[in-house]
Parts: structure tokens; sequence; C-alpha cells
């Protein structure tokens, strides 16, 4: 799983395959926790995990801006979104993981050319 999400965020895999791909082989909360995790430790600001890369991420979800993860997203802060999301009905679960698969993909490439340019040792940014 962690390989397919990082594959996906360097772009060694397209979104949408990746993203079947893992729907198909984990749970929505193994998925989930796992996005989780990734997200918050690949924003810069950890105070309020708040940036602009994180915000350009919310605001170019490929779903619709009025589907209930990306409203509950722009509405609060990331850790009681994130708490939110976790208990929303099963019918959600698709665009709760679409929604933070794409954030993932925006924060940790702003990492990677920013903090990670010159080498970073993490070696899920050495996938071939």
């Amino acid at each position: 799983m962690e390989e397919i999400i990082n594959k996906i965020a360097q772009d060694k895999m397209d979104f949408n395959i990746g993203l079947e791909l893992l729907l198909d082989k984990n749970s929505f909360d193994e998925i989930f926790e796992t996005l989780q995790i990734y997200i918050l430790n690949s924003i810069p600001n950890k105070t309020d995990y708040n940036s602009e890369t994180y915000q350009r991420a919310i605001n170019t979800i490929p779903l619709k801006p009025t589907y209930t993860p990306i409203v509950i997203l722009k509405s609060f802060s990331t850790k009681i979104a994130f708490n939110k999301l976790a208990s929303l009905p099963k019918n959600e679960n698709k665009k709760v993981i679409v929604s933070l698969l794409w954030i993932f993909k925006i924060t940790d490439t702003e990492r990677r050319n920013t903090e990670c340019k010159n080498g970073c040792g993490h070696f899920w940014h050495e996938l071939d």
C-alpha cells in the first residue's frame, strides 16, 4: 500500500489506476490512517498543519467542490477535518480517499521540490 501511494504521489503511477489498486487491496481504515499520517508529515507547517500548498491541494481535488469530504476539508482545521472524515458514512469512503490521496500527492510533491530536492534520505522518495 505504501509503495502504491508514493508512486502515485511521484507520478510514477497513474492516479486513477493507483486509486483502484489501493481500494481493491486495502480497507478504508488502513488507507485512511496511512494517508492521514503521510499528509501530516508532508505539510511543512506543523503548528496548525495549514500552508499554501495544503490549501492549493484542497482546492484542486479532482472532485466536485460540493462533495462532503471537500466541504469538510475547506471548513475545518486539518485535524478536526480528518476526525470528521473518518466518521462519514461508507458511501463517502471513495471520495474521502480520493481527497486525501490528492492532498498527499500535492503536499509531498512540494516537499520533494523544496526540503528534499538535494536528497533527504526518505527511502520512499527513491522509488523506481
